[in-house]
């Protein structure tokens, strides 16, 4: 009789088998699909705690053993102020997932929670500034970050629906401010459901957000803001279209430009009338 497996082998287990197809494969099928991981690179892994970057910093770990060429992984944890309670949790998070953790403090929230204007804006923000800097003087060329399918979907859907813009969310991205680094996004291909599904199969309790706009909200519930807005949206829609998110995102990867009556690139703005005259197609 083998010996009894500790928790982070049974949650290891636990993705290279139940949930293989529905984790694992959309996971490596996205980084194939954009050219994400390259040999030689060195990935700091972004974790806050919830259970998209969890999971993350899990799918990394076990594709560097699986990997057939060599790049270094470091698990990095900022603390924007987390109450003492909330930095436990992600550091016994941590230890049962067996992630080594390296850990950072910011006044992210004392600076963002003092303004009343898009404060989760200039959060995310300020975030990933940190996150950058820190990541640089760690000598890593990429970040990663726990952004899932659903994210792309509802991200497209908002910009849409209170920016009066079609902007997705790439899966990859080089750093304007920190030259040299880029962001990835390797659950780009990976459903929501399925992490929560992973989530409560392995009976895992992650942190929500823990500011004090989201403070209350229970993990995976509800809330105020227009990500939460769209996702009643698309659950209410999904009813009676289940192919509706899949439909969504694959229409990001098929944009007809020709069709458009104006769109930017590269900061410019173009309309249909630039090619009027010229190669527009006909009806």
């Amino acid at each position: 009789m083998g010996r009894a497996l500790e928790p982070w082998e049974e949650i290891e287990r636990s993705i290279l088998t139940t949930y293989h197809k529905r984790l694992w494969t959309p996971f490596v099928s996205a980084l194939k699909q954009y050219d994400l991981i390259q040999p030689g690179d060195r990935i700091a892994v972004c974790i806050s705690g919830g259970k998209d970057s969890m999971l993350l910093a899990k799918l990394m770990q076990l594709l560097q053993r699986h990997s057939d060429f060599p790049f270094e992984t470091r698990f990095l944890v900022m603390d924007p102020g987390y109450r003492p309670e909330n930095r436990a949790l992600i550091e016994e998070n941590a230890q049962r997932l067996n992630i080594p953790i390296t850990v950072f403090e910011s006044d992210i929230f004392e600076v963002a929670n003092e303004t009343e204007k898009n404060p989760c804006y200039l959060c995310a923000r300020m975030r990933r500034g940190f996150l950058y800097s820190q990541a640089r003087d760690l000598g890593c060329n990429k970040i990663a970050l726990g952004h899932h399918r659903n994210d792309v979907v509802e991200t497209t859907l908002i910009a849409m629906f209170y920016g009066a813009q079609l902007q997705a969310m790439l899966p990859r991205l080089r750093s304007t401010n920190f030259p040299g680094m880029e962001l990835i996004r390797p659950l780009y291909c990976v459903r929501e459901e399925d992490i929560i599904a992973w989530k409560e199969r392995n009976s895992l309790r992650f942190l929500q957000c823990a500011c004090r706009l989201t403070e209350g909200i229970p993990e995976d519930g509800p809330g105020d803001s227009k990500r939460q807005e769209i996702k009643l949206l698309l659950r209410n829609l999904h009813q009676t279209n289940p192919n509706l998110e899949n439909s969504i995102f694959r229409s990001l990867h098929a944009v007809h430009l020709d069709t458009f009556p104006a769109y930017k690139t590269g900061g410019t703005y173009h309309s249909f009338l630039e090619r009027f005259d010229g190669d527009m197609p006909e009806e």
